[in-house]
This record gives structure tokens, sequence and C-alpha cells, in this order.
């Protein structure tokens, strides 16, 4: 095994790739090399900078850490949806194709069976098979939605790149095999996201999200909206229950 290398991670998954005959794979697997290999060339990525790997229904980049990362973010936020959906909107609904896409980095080695081994790997791979992300691309109209690590986010979208608005992108919470992991996802939150975003706010703009008024430590009411089941007061030691 050689020794673990330093890597720009960038992943892409087909949604619902399994549901296509092998006619309509075999196409989908085409098209999904054209947008990656068009991606990758506007971000002044040579092939020379970069090693794939194919899984059928997604394709795995390891980039060399030369490549400018902030012009990657950019690209995956305005080529490579435009790209995508200059070619659905020209396909049948069946060849349509919709994609799920991570950015991260970290360590990675290259075992005897030219695999790939890592445990920033295994993250990466995480986060595009997670609930929130897959929810967050069957919400949305859009043909792809985008995912970075919370390392990417950290080190150069916060800091808002030419063509990156770091409020564009919300925190998530995703449950892994090795515990809850933060990352950062493009686009407005939707209910799928709402736990999370939720942990990453406030207690009173949770409370004010769901129509919620808290005043002082034990008063405790509803505003507007519609209330289903008993209503708490949260008096209790101080009498019977109201």
């Amino acid at each position: 095994m050689t020794d673990p290398v330093y890597r720009t991670i960038l992943l892409f998954d087909i949604e619902q790739y399994g549901s296509r005959d092998d006619v309509e794979q075999a196409f989908l697997r085409r098209v999904l090399y054209d947008v990656v290999d068009a991606t990758l060339l506007a971000a002044g990525i040579d092939e020379t900078a970069r090693l794939r790997a194919d899984r059928g229904d997604s394709v795995m980049e390891l980039i060399d850490t030369q490549a400018s990362v902030p012009a990657l973010v950019k690209t995956l936020l305005t080529e490579t949806p435009a790209r995508l959906h200059s070619k659905n909107r020209l396909f049948a609904s069946s060849a349509q194709m919709r994609l799920r896409i991570v950015l991260s980095s970290g360590y990675v080695a290259v075992d005897e069976l030219d695999g790939w081994v890592g445990s920033d790997l295994n993250h990466a791979v995480r986060l595009l098979n997670s609930d929130p992300l897959r929810d967050a691309l069957k919400q949305r109209d859009d043909d792809c939605v985008l995912c970075v690590s919370s390392g990417i986010y950290d080190g150069v979208v916060r800091h808002g790149p030419l063509g990156v608005r770091p409020d564009d992108f919300h925190r998530i919470t995703v449950e892994t095999k090795e515990g809850p992991t933060v990352a950062w996802l493009h686009g407005e939150p939707g209910s799928a996201d709402s736990p999370a975003a939720a942990d990453a706010q406030p207690d009173t703009a949770a409370a004010s999200d769901r129509n919620e008024t808290r005043i002082g430590r034990d008063q405790y009411g509803v505003t507007g909206g519609t209330v289903h089941g008993n209503l708490n007061f949260g008096l209790h030691g101080r009498g019977e229950d109201r």
C-alpha cells in the first residue's frame, strides 16, 4: 500500500440509478463523465492532476492539492448545475440525471489492488450517502445539490472567495457509523434539515421558527399556527396541573 497523501476529494452520485434499465444506466454514466470532465476543466484542473475511480452510479476524484479549491467550489455552484440543466432539458424524463455532490479533503492511500483507503475518504462517502443530502435533492427542483465537509467550509467557503457566498450554505449534522459529523449544505434549509438547523441556532431563534414564545424561566406559550394536542405551561411543582 502506498503512503497516504493529502488530496481534495470530489464525489458525484446519480439519484435513482438502480431504478433505470441497463440502456439508461449506460447512457447516464456517459453523461456523468461529460459533466464531471467539464466541471474539472472549467475549474482549471488538468487530467494529470487528478485520479478517478468509477463506482457505477458514482464517480470519485482525488485532486492534487495544487489545484485551486475556491475555483472548484465556484465551478460546482455555477458550471456544474448549468451543464447538467443544459443536458437534461434535451432528454426524456427517463434519461434525465440528478446528482448529489460532496467536496471534502484528507489523506488517502492506494492499496495493492488499486483500491482507495482512508478514513477521510470514508467520511466523504458517508456524507454522499447521508439522508440529509438525499432528502435535500428530493425536496428541491434543482438538478444537483452540493455538500462540503467542515474542513472545506472553514478553510475556503466561510471566507467568501469570489463567486462563493457563505450565507448560501447551512450547517447540517450527519449521523454516521463513527458518530455524528458536521457538514455544510448549499441551498435553503428544507424540512429534512430542520433538526440540524435547530442545533445550529440559538434557542430563541428555534422557538421563533416553531411559533413559540418563551418568557422568563418557566412561562411557556404558543403564538400563531395550529395547535395539536395538550398545552403544558411548565408549572410542575406549583400546585395542581392546569
